[in-house]
C-alpha cells in the first residue's frame, strides 16, 4: 500500500459520502479531470438485461464534470441520504505508473456490516487527477 494512494482512495470514497453539494461538487472537480469518466461495470442484473435486448455488454458511463456530479449525487440519494449506508476505501490502494487500484465498501451505518463491495481502477492524468475511473461491483 501507498500512502499517497490512499490518500486518494479515502478522498474518492469521502467525495460519495459528502451530504452538502457545493463541498460535494467541490471535491468531485479536485478529484476528477474536467472531462473525466466514471465507468460502471453493471451489476449481473443489468448485463442479463441487456444481454436479452440483443447487447454483447452493457456498460454506464458518466464522461465531464456535470455527468459525474448527477453519478455521485444520485448514489448518495439512493444510499447514504437516507442513512442506510456509507461508503468507506479498503486500506489497500496501490498505485503502479498512473494507475491506483483500491478496494471499496458500503457498509450499514449503524451496524458496520458491508452490504457492498468494489474495486476501482482509476487512470490518473499528468496532474494525478482521474481521466479514467473503471468501477467493478463485486
Amino acid at each position: 500500500m501507498s500512502a499517497a494512494a490512499q490518500a486518494l482512495a479515502d478522498r474518492y470514497a469521502a467525495v460519495w459520502n459528502e451530504p452538502d453539494a457545493d463541498r460535494r461538487r467541490a471535491r468531485i472537480a479536485a478529484l476528477w479531470a474536467p472531462d473525466g469518466v466514471h465507468v460502471l461495470h453493471p451489476p449481473e442484473d443489468l448485463r442479463k438485461a441487456a444481454a436479452e435486448l440483443g447487447f454483447d455488454r452493457a456498460v454506464l458511463e458518466a464522461r465531464g464534470s456535470e455527468a459525474l456530479e448527477v453519478r455521485v449525487r444520485r448514489a448518495y440519494d439512493s444510499f447514504v441520504a437516507p442513512g442506510a449506508y456509507r461508503f468507506r476505501a479498503r486500506p489497500d490502494a496501490e498505485r503502479l505508473a498512473d494507475v491506483v487500484k483500491f478496494h471499496w465498501e458500503m457498509v450499514g451505518h449503524d451496524d458496520g456490516e458491508v452490504a457492498a463491495v468494489g474495486c476501482e481502477i482509476l487512470v490518473l492524468d499528468h496532474d494525478d487527477r482521474i481521466a479514467r475511473d473503471y468501477q467493478f461491483v463485486e
